[in-house]
């Protein structure tokens, strides 16, 4: 392996986000790479394991961008060599144990719930029937969510007197359900990117309940309470995220409520907002860890 730090984007090549590090990289004198996940491979020899392609095996560094959907055999062999590469001694952000945990909303309620933190009430529905019954327990209507998605995607209200299946339940056939929170439009993302936050606040257009950014939201500069802070962190750790997008939401009654975290966040929004540069944090903490 060389010395000095050579860092693997994995994911898409091309998109701002990959774009950004690269050059960062490149300012730095960091030797990079782009490796898309269908790419990933690995050989297990005598002498020890080795991975592909090259630029994977030479990696000291890998940040993880985007989790593409596959088939069940896809899923479990890339976590399972990115499990292979962190044994090895590469650095990999953020740990397959915190993807495969952030990825599953359920799963993510669960154990922020498990530990104390609040969550909205939240059921896991296979049914119509049980999606009708759960949205009759929360006053009428519920939220909605895939299990597994981001910016937004599928994000609906339900009432229990509809006809029409949620698009999550009618294409995989389970759901996310939340009761929902009377709020005034907006939430805040925090990034947390090891130690250090960044924070917008996100506004709903009008009309509109959603506040993500994919949907239209307006990204706003924020100063995050200590106490939101201490709460994002809270939730990152519980998950196992050293890189972390958590997202609050404050409800009309003056609580505070955790919906989601995300182990692998984009700051793009955010990063129109702050005069930090957040990629050039990224880098920071992912080479911190891979000397």
């Amino acid at each position: 392996m060389p010395i000095s730090p050579a860092i693997t984007i994995l994911g898409s090549r091309g998109g701002w986000h990959t774009d950004t590090l690269l050059h960062r990289c490149q300012q730095r004198g960091l030797s990079s790479s782009v490796v898309g996940w269908p790419e990933l491979g690995s050989e297990i020899l005598t002498a020890g394991t080795q991975f592909h392609p090259r630029p994977l095996e030479q990696t000291t560094a890998v940040l993880v961008r985007g989790m593409p959907s596959g088939t069940l055999e896809q899923v479990i062999t890339r976590m399972n060599i990115l499990g292979q590469l962190n044994a090895a001694g590469r650095r990999v952000l953020n740990q397959p144990t915190a993807l495969e945990t952030a990825i599953d909303k359920y799963l993510t309620i669960a154990r922020l719930a498990s530990a104390g933190l609040p969550v909205p009430r939240t059921a896991v529905v296979q049914s119509v029937g049980d999606l009708r019954r759960f949205a009759e327990a929360c006053g009428g209507t519920a939220v909605v969510k895939p299990l597994f998605g981001s910016n937004g995607h599928g994000l609906s209200l339900f009432s229990a007197t509809a006809t029409e299946l949620p698009e999550p339940l009618l294409t995989t056939g389970v759901a996310l359900a939340q009761e929902p929170i009377s709020h005034d439009g907006w939430d805040v993302r925090i990034l947390l990117v090891g130690d250090e936050p960044f924070a917008m606040k996100r506004v709903a257009c009008p009309g509109e309940w959603r506040t993500n950014i994919a949907r239209g939201g307006q990204p706003h500069p924020f100063v995050a309470p200590a106490d939101w802070i201490d709460l994002a962190r809270q939730a990152a750790t519980t998950v196992g995220a050293e890189l972390a997008g958590v997202d609050l939401l404050p409800s009309r009654d003056g609580a505070v409520w955790l919906l989601e975290v995300n182990a692998v966040p984009g700051w793009q929004a955010l990063q129109s907002v702050t005069s930090t540069d957040i990629a050039s944090a990224v880098l920071d903490l992912l080479v911190a860890g891979s000397v």
